[in-house]
């Protein structure tokens, strides 16, 4: 028992202080530091998926407080993102749950310490970082129009009332843009990190692949419902009700056509295609996205999957 205890202070140590470096680089050596962040939470993880979570979130909380000393107030928000995701990715693998589980606490957990940094900085700081970020975007590009027409002589292709038409859709969608991103972030985070903690001995979850991804059908109902409110209630710009619409429908598209997508990819797999076509669909959807939404609806509403199994096995 006591070897045990000294093992786990000895591993926690070591890392607290390989988590304080990789936090200290991220923060401090632009050429690296985006390495050096996707990276930050492996010894955290490593840690939670070894010991207990009390135990844990003492290591998370100790690592924090150390890169407090290097780099100061400005480096704890950053810190206290990375050790949260750490302890609850390491959590999840230490309790053996499944990846879709590991990408959506990750990413939760990511949404939840932003909001309250967010909250933090609205409070204590009276700053809104992201009024702050669109002001600032709205007068660079405003100056950049203007240079370009006293250069070039000629009207832009945006002028200002079209401008202010798009700077306000971008801050009405800012949860959902916000939500995709960190979604996609974990996403990283965990396909980056988890190679090297199965190297360490840790039991890792696989993704079933791409072409049997399967979203649940209550998607489909939402997008109904959602699709529903805007045909015929036809919320007013401006309103919350407007607002929320609008959001679940930026997320909602993605999802479906990430299965119209999906089906496309089992369809060519099926058929032996080469690979080269499944990255060709894939680009394609970017410009053809309602096609793929289509598609995607399609496929959570009809078994259309087991339809193709049957024709190809004949």
């Amino acid at each position: 028992m006591p070897n045990n205890q000294t093992k786990r202070l000895a591993h926690g140590a070591m890392m607290i202080a390989l988590f304080t470096i990789l936090i200290a680089i991220a923060f401090y050596v632009p050429m690296i530091s985006l390495i050096a962040s996707l990276f930050a939470p492996l010894p955290i993880a490593w840690y939670s998926a070894k010991y207990n979570r009390s135990s844990s979130i003492l290591v998370a909380v100790l690592g924090c407080i150390i890169s407090f000393f290097f780099g100061g107030l400005i480096i704890l928000p950053f810190s206290f993102i990375f050790a949260a995701i750490g302890v609850v990715m390491g959590d999840a693998l230490r309790l053996k749950k499944s990846k879709v589980f590991l990408l959506m606490s990750t990413g939760v957990t990511i949404l939840i310490t932003l909001a309250i940094e967010y909250l933090i900085s609205l409070k204590l700081l009276e700053t809104d970082i992201i009024k702050e970020s669109l002001k600032l975007m709205r007068e660079s590009y405003s100056q950049a129009m203007t240079l370009s027409e006293s250069l070039t002589g000629q009207q832009s292709a945006m002028n200002a009332e079209l401008m202010n038409v798009l700077f306000d859709t971008m801050e009405t969608t800012i949860p959902a843009s916000i939500t995709i991103a960190v979604f996609l972030l974990a996403f990283i985070v965990i396909t980056t990190n988890l190679p090297l903690l199965k190297r360490f001995g840790v039991n890792v979850p696989k993704f079933s692949a791409f072409k049997n991804m399967r979203l649940p059908k209550a998607v489909l109902w939402y997008y109904l419902i959602v699709l529903t409110i805007n045909l015929f209630i036809s919320p007013e710009a401006g309103t919350a009700l407007f607002v929320i619409c609008l959001n679940f429908s930026v997320v909602l598209w993605l999802l479906l056509t990430l299965q119209g997508i999906s089906f496309v990819h089992f369809c060519l797999d099926a058929y032996g295609s080469p690979s080269f076509l499944k990255v060709l669909v894939t680009i394609m959807a970017i410009p053809f996205y309602s096609f793929f939404v289509l598609i995607g609806i399609v496929d959570l509403g009809f078994d259309i999957r087991s339809f193709f199994k049957g024709k190809i096995q004949k």
